[in-house]
């Protein structure tokens, strides 16, 4: 083709305009059409025994039974197909199965843009607008449900025995209940392994928290495998603490830092905020608890603390939960100051979520947030193996990885010491 100028004839035309690639009467479609309509002639051939015009005693009970229409989508636009057909009914085609309206991974492509955050609607325009192709809500709803049995291999998948830190955060999200939206929230955790990667380890969508629903949470994660926790870093949520108790007894449980700020500062001026913060660093960084609650008497008794009562009252009803943290030594804090290393997931898929006005049940809810989790870190995943940073094999057609904590070597050492018994027996 490019030898005999054509390719550079065809070019040209697309420059002035008379000739269009993609969609209705597009170069591509036809070229794509011509060559499935000549494989399926191929096929049609292969499974009688002669060519088409030709008489053949191979089958003589079945010939060719003239065509049937059949219209394709693809990533091209819209194919419209004659596929052959035999008087018996007996031809089953490879090259375009029957039954078969999507070629091209145009499933594959839907599924991406879903779990970037366009709604099923967002995505039946952009595909009419961009390939030419229509399809209707039901397929498109269709074909994203068609991840919800991965997802629930996924989210029941077995896991490591032991999680020396796992994180647990929320997104708020709005979900249809019955007549009304309502605000409900997703729950994610997080758990770094052995080898200091943070794996999702589920998702879990609930109307409100309480011991109850947090003690389904942790008997799930314990019959999924795990078996002991150090450390578990949350916002303060009600019930928690006691739920992991009595599943995990020997686990600590910490407020995470930053929540502690965050909510102390909802009580505080614009203007006096950073002389707030500056106020609370000393009762964070202290070296001993005793330091801190000293450091945190001094606080109170200063001007700030007078003025700003109730942000002291969040640091004293927290104080028993954030103790823990002043235990350990620099590099285990380091880890564990904050739940950051899930807010910046929550924080990609915030940005996924913010266009939708309303989820139409929880499965929804965990449907997007599971996409959105595997293109993230499939994302991730092909970066690293770009730089050659990474030499762990892909996980089928993705390449799902969890992010590296920072320092990890350090903390892990670290707690081997804190917890000798609890954590060496899993080492190699």
């Amino acid at each position: 083709m490019v030898d005999a100028g054509l390719f550079d004839d065809l070019m040209a035309r697309i420059d002035r305009g008379t000739l269009q690639l993609t969609g209705e009467g597009g170069f591509l479609p036809e070229m794509v059409k011509a060559v499935l309509e000549r494989g399926l002639q191929a096929e049609m051939a292969g499974h009688l025994g002669y060519e088409k015009g030709e008489r053949s005693e191979v089958s003589p009970n079945n010939s060719r039974n003239g065509s049937t229409p059949k219209t394709l989508s693809s990533e091209i636009g819209d194919i419209a197909l004659e596929t052959p057909r035999d008087r018996d009914g007996s031809f089953q085609p490879a090259l375009v199965p029957k039954r078969s309206r999507r070629i091209g991974g145009l499933s594959e492509m839907i599924i991406s843009l879903y779990a970037g955050g366009m709604t099923v609607r967002d995505i039946q325009h952009h595909l009419a607008r961009t390939l030419g192709t229509d399809l209707s809500h039901e397929t498109i709803a269709n074909i994203t449900d068609a991840v919800l049995e991965e997802v629930q291999e996924w989210q029941n998948r077995p896991l490591e025995e032991i999680y020396p830190v796992i994180y647990l955060d929320a997104l708020v999200v709005k979900v249809l209940d019955g007549h009304h939206v309502m605000n409900r929230s997703a729950y994610i955790a997080v758990g770094i392994d052995l080898e200091g990667i943070k794996h999702v380890l589920g998702i879990w969508v609930q109307a409100s928290e309480g011991a109850k629903f947090w003690a389904g949470v942790c008997a799930e994660l314990a019959n999924r495998g795990v078996k002991d926790v150090l450390i578990v870093c949350c916002d303060g949520l009600t019930g928690f603490p006691e739920a992991i108790e009595a599943t995990w007894p020997h686990a600590t449980v910490q407020t995470c830092v930053v929540h502690l700020i965050r909510a102390a500062m909802r009580f505080v001026a614009y203007g006096d905020r950073k002389k707030v913060a500056a106020g609370l660093r000393p009762i964070y960084t202290a070296p001993t608890s005793d330091a801190a609650r000293m450091e945190l008497d001094a606080f109170a008794a200063s001007t700030l603390g007078r003025k700003y009562p109730a942000a002291v009252g969040v640091w004293e009803r927290s104080w028993e939960r954030f103790i823990p943290f002043l235990a350990f030594p620099e590099a285990v804090r380091r880890i564990i100051y904050t739940t950051n290393a899930i807010e910046s997931l929550n924080y990609q898929m915030r940005k996924i979520i913010k266009n939708r006005g309303h989820f139409p049940n929880d499965t929804a809810v965990v449907k997007l947030l599971w996409l959105a989790i595997r293109d993230i870190e499939d994302k991730r995943a092909r970066e690293h193996k770009k730089e050659r940073k990474t030499d762990r094999e892909s996980n089928g057609k993705h390449l799902i990885e969890g992010a590296s904590s920072l320092g990890w070597k350090a903390a892990l050492g670290a707690l081997a010491l804190a917890y000798p018994d609890r954590i060496n027996r899993y080492m190699n």
